[in-house]
């Protein structure tokens, strides 16, 4: 008995997929139209000790304005 094979799936050549930035809880501060998880992070970067990676901002969409 022999297993099916899936193939991959091919990307369009002409299409991206829109990336997020990461930004830093400095940024997440001084925003204009402040999120909800830009806030939390905000929030938790706010805690002693604390060690952020940063978050990704919907603001930084390409397109998006």
């Amino acid at each position: 008995m022999s297993k099916a094979v899936k193939k991959k799936k091919a990307v369009p050549e002409g299409r991206v997929q829109p990336q997020m930035k990461i930004v830093m809880s400095d940024v997440c501060a001084v925003c204009r139209t402040p999120c909800t998880r830009g806030l939390a992070y905000l929030e938790r970067m706010r805690q002693p000790g604390a060690v952020g990676t940063g978050v990704p901002c919907v603001l930084t969409l390409p397109g998006k304005k």
